[in-house]
């Protein structure tokens, strides 16, 4: 992030250089030099701390990495943005200042963070919801024209909010998440689904961000991020963020004692494919919890099972689950050959599945002969996927690939299975109950895609630890409001007989930004119409009505009048 104001480029010699990306010209320090004995090189270490100024070379205007590295440049004092838009778009600021006050999350940030930053860190979520994204230096535009949840609805500056997002300790973020959790009925019998993705970070010197085994690989240092999601009351419960490097199926036993530390009993996990693991789930069981977890019908034990009872259930009218149109049938038996606990392994055969899982497979293997066929007679080393598939032969004497011959059982097999998916859980149940609580986890997997689409935090731009830090917290904040506007939209389209395009979070999010106030010659701001009849639905799925947004409009007057 840029700050707004302007430095003269630091004079230390040998430490700054300069390198030029499409019309702009950065300035990078050099850090660090780090001696490789082993491949015998020095590796130098650099940061963008700035860009330079097309109108004079000799001053830049610099970034947080500026302000770490060069703290005795004296800095602007704290800045406010004084002016204001004469038209402010109020619509869906009022339903996330609903949803944040229903969910109780203002007196909560308060308590936690003081009033100043609690109003601060709301209208950062909500800047990162409605916009969908998350760049601060973009944050004083939005400031312009939207009411704020800070005091007095005070604007400040991105260079202000640079500082902000450095001053918050870990300490204050874990009191919130202590509060969140601490008020819950802990006997309560809920499940907890428990999924991680990784992040992009274009960032400075921070300890978690490594390079890892990246989902979308943009080539680019990852951190890992995961929530708790509670699918009983449909609420993100906790969040953590962890090193690129560490995998899902390492990281699950920390978020078990996590969960155990906020003092849940009755809890189970709903977990997908990457968290299986002996170790895991002997885990689970030694902390008393329960476990419903995904696995992939190729993985060998779950093949196995499948083959014992192919061609018992697939055409079973009995064992047909309606609402997700697959098969199923339950056997109860050991997942590991060392395990003294018994599972219940759920074994599903979807033919729509099936159809495209095969003709995936036929084309990967013809694909893999196409290329084959391009390097004969070359002398070419093909991956560990070419060799489960065929038999690669070789001439012996120049020792060039001749061809590639197909493990025609290898083959078979792998097509015989498509299809058929299973879901192991810790508990009795039937097939239905098993895949019913599985699907429960939905609603999380949305979460989480619009943690990453709908709230621009696919890569964090920030260069501490802290801002990091502090960035990915907003970001659960923002997640939770969402979330809460997410379910009130889907249970409000439950009532309409037919399904409107206008209840999705994007679609009424745009909608309700049209409900505008404008500033007139007595400096008053007054609501510019009234709301249309998409805006009442929309509105109504929040217990809001016109009278609501009078009442809600007019406070933001009065707010607004008295700092003018």
């Amino acid at each position: 992030m840029y700050l707004d104001y302007v430095v003269d480029i630091p004079d230390v010699k040998g430490k700054i250089t300069f390198r030029t990306k499409g019309q702009a010209r950065y300035v990078y320090y050099e850090y660090s030099r780090e001696y490789d004995p082993s491949k015998q090189y020095t590796k130098v270490k650099r940061v963008t701390i700035g860009k330079v100024l097309p109108e004079d070379e000799n001053k830049m205007r610099p970034n947080e990495n500026f302000r770490k590295y060069f703290p005795e440049f004296e800095q602007p004092e704290e800045k406010t943005v004084s002016c204001r838009s004469s038209c402010l778009k109020t619509g869906a600021y009022m339903i996330i200042d609903k949803a944040a006050k229903d969910l109780e999350l203002d007196t909560k940030l308060q308590d936690s963070f003081g009033t100043k930053a609690a109003g601060i860190m709301l209208d950062l979520a909500a800047y990162s919801i409605i916009t969908e994204g998350n760049a601060a230096q973009y944050y004083p535009d939005y400031a312009y024209n939207h009411p704020l949840f800070t005091p007095d609805m005070k604007c400040y500056s991105d260079s202000f909010l640079s500082d902000f997002l450095r001053s918050i300790k870990e300490n204050q973020r874990q009191d919130f998440l202590d509060q969140w959790n601490a008020e819950r009925c802990k006997r309560e019998r809920i499940y907890i689904s428990y999924d991680s993705t990784n992040k992009n970070c274009q960032a400075g010197d921070i300890d978690i961000v490594e390079f890892g085994a990246a989902k979308v690989d943009a080539g680019l240092p990852i951190f890992n991020y995961a929530v708790g999601y509670d699918v009983n009351n449909r609420e993100p419960l906790m969040y953590e963020k962890y090193s690129g490097s560490i995998n899902d199926v390492s990281q699950l036993q920390f978020m078990v004692d996590k969960i155990k530390g906020y003092g849940y009993k009755n809890i189970g996990f709903i977990l997908d494919r990457g968290y299986l693991s002996k170790d895991n789930l002997s885990y689970m069981d030694s902390s008393g919890f329960s476990f419903i977890i995904m696995v992939k019908g190729i993985k060998d034990f779950i093949s196995s099972q499948v083959r014992k009872l192919k061609d018992t259930f697939e055409n079973n009218w009995g064992n047909r689950i309606e609402e997700f149109e697959v098969y199923g049938k339950t056997i109860h038996t050991f997942v590991y050959a060392s395990d003294t606990k018994k599972r219940y392994i759920h074994i599903y055969y979807n033919a729509a599945k099936a159809v495209g899982e095969r003709a995936r497979l036929e084309e990967k293997i013809h694909e893999m002969q196409r290329f084959m066929e391009q390097h004969e007679d070359k002398e070419y080393a093909f991956g560990p996927a070419f060799h489960k598939y065929f038999h690669m032969h070789y001439n012996k004497e120049n020792g060039h690939f001749v061809y590639g011959e197909p493990r025609l059982p290898v083959i078979q097999d792998e097509l015989e299975l498509c299809g058929y998916f299973a879901i192991i859980s810790s508990e009795k149940m039937d097939a239905k109950d098993a895949i019913n609580l599985y699907k429960s986890r939905d609603v999380s997997e949305k979460v989480f895609r619009a943690d990453k689409s709908y709230l621009g935090n696919h890569c964090l731009r920030v260069a501490s630890e802290e801002a990091a830090s502090n960035k990915i917290f907003i970001g659960f904040l923002a997640l939770i409001i969402r979330c809460r506007i997410y379910i009130a939209l889907k249970e409000k389209a439950k009532e309409l007989a037919k399904k409107p395009n206008y209840l999705t979070v994007p679609a009424a999010i745009r909608e309700l930004e049209k409900i505008e106030m404008t500033r007139q010659l007595d400096k008053v701001y007054r609501l510019d119409h009234a709301v249309t009849k998409i805006q009442k639905v929309i509105l109504s799925a929040f217990g809001m009505d016109w009278n609501h947004v009078k009442y809600r409009a007019e406070n933001i007057s009065k707010i607004l009048k008295g700092v003018q």
